[in-house]
C-alpha cells in the first residue's frame, strides 16, 4: 500500500531545485530533484540513493533519514512517516483489533453538547452519541468517513470544506497505511476508494502524509443550515488506533444555536416533545436510549459482536 521508495519519488518531485541552490535553465525537463542531485545534497552515493528509490536498499540509517528528510523538506509529520516506512524493512506491525472498552461508552454518554464519535485508523466510526447520529443523519455503526466523504452523495453535501476534508482523509489513510501496511481491510478501503472517486486516486498519486489533531469543521446539515464546529482529536492511550473526536461550538455562537435545535429533533427530523427534550441538551440515556430505538440497536449490536471488527 506504501513504500520508501514511492515516498522518496514523490517528495523530490515537489521540491524547487533553485530552492536547493541548483542552477537550472530552460532545457531542465525535470520536476523537482533528479536522483544524483538528492544524492549530491544528502551526502550519499548516488548509486545507495538509486537502490532507495528501487526497494533495493536495506535499513537505512538515522544519518541518511535525516539528511534526506533535510533535502526533500520534510515536515514533522512527513519526517515520522520516513521513520516508519524504512523500519517496515526490519518489522511489519500487527493491525489494532479495534476493540472499544466498555468505559468509553460511559465517556460518550458523558458528552452531553457536542456531536462526538471514535474511529479507527481505517476511519471507521466505531461508536458515536446521539448528536454525532443528527449530524450526519445516520446510526455510526456502519459509517466510515472516507467513504461517505468521496462516495456517497450526502457525504459530499454534508461538508462545507468538502475539498479540504478530501486532502486530510487521504493524508490520514496515507499515514494508517505506513503504520499498517500489512491491514487487509486497510488495503480494500483504499482500493474501493480508488475505484470509485477519481479525486482520490489524484490526492493518492502525491502521497502527502497529514496528521489532524484539532481545527475547524465546518457542515451544511439539511435540517438546521450552517454549523461552524471546532473539532479535537483525542488519541485513545491504549494502542488501540482509535481516536475520540468532538465537534463543539464557540458559546453564543450561531452554530451553538443550531447544536440546540439540532439535539430537538427526532430520528425522523422531527421535533421532539419539550418534556423530553427539557431546557438543557439531551442526554443519549434518554429517549434515544429507549429500547427499540437504533442508537440503542447500534449499540447492542457492537457489544454482541465486538465494535469495529
Amino acid at each position: 500500500m506504501d513504500d520508501l521508495a514511492g515516498f522518496l519519488r514523490t517528495r523530490r518531485s515537489r521540491v524547487d531545485p533553485a530552492g536547493a541552490g541548483i542552477p537550472i535553465d530552460s532545457r531542465r525537463r525535470v520536476q523537482g530533484l533528479r536522483r544524483e542531485e538528492v544524492a549530491h545534497l544528502s551526502g550519499v552515493s548516488v548509486d545507495y540513493y538509486v537502490r532507495l528509490e528501487q526497494g533495493r536498499a536495506t535499513q537505512p540509517s538515522e544519518q541518511v533519514l535525516d539528511a534526506l528528510a533535510r533535502v526533500l523538506e520534510l515536515d514533522d509529520t512527513e519526517l515520522c512517516h520516513l521513520y516508519r516506512l524504512a523500519r517496515q524493512r526490519r518489522r511489519k506491525p500487527k493491525s489494532p483489533t479495534g476493540r472499544l472498552r466498555p468505559e468509553l461508552w460511559r465517556v460518550l454518554d458523558l458528552i452531553t453538547d457536542a456531536p462526538a464519535l471514535i474511529v479507527d485508523h481505517r476511519l471507521d466510526a466505531v461508536a458515536g452519541n446521539r448528536l454525532a447520529e443528527l449530524l450526519y443523519g445516520r446510526p455510526m455503526k456502519g459509517l466510515n468517513t472516507a467513504r461517505h466523504i468521496f462516495l456517497e452523495e450526502a457525504g459530499r453535501g454534508l461538508y462545507a470544506d468538502w475539498e479540504q476534508c478530501t486532502l486530510d482523509v487521504v493524508g490520514h489513510l496515507r499515514l494508517a497505511a505506513g503504520k499498517y501496511p500489512e491491514d487487509p481491510r486497510l488495503a480494500s478501503l483504499i482500493g474501493e476508494l480508488a475505484m470509485g472517486s477519481e479525486r482520490f486516486r489524484r490526492l493518492w498519486a502525491r502521497a502527502d502524509v497529514r496528521a489532524r489533531t484539532y481545527g475547524r469543521k465546518a457542515f451544511r446539515h439539511p435540517l438546521v443550515g450552517e454549523l461552524e464546529l471546532h473539532q479535537e482529536n483525542f488519541a485513545l492511550p491504549d494502542e488501540s488506533g482509535m481516536e475520540l473526536l468532538v465537534l463543539s461550538a464557540a458559546p453564543g455562537s450561531a452554530a451553538a444555536d443550531g447544536l440546540r435545535l439540532l439535539a430537538g429533533l427526532d430520528a425522523d427530523g422531527g421535533v421532539r416533545p419539550a418534556a423530553d427534550r427539557g431546557t438543557s441538551m439531551p442526554s443519549i440515556r434518554g429517549s434515544a436510549q429507549a429500547p427499540g430505538s437504533s442508537a440503542t440497536r447500534s449499540r447492542a449490536t457492537a457489544h454482541q459482536h465486538g465494535a469495529g471488527e
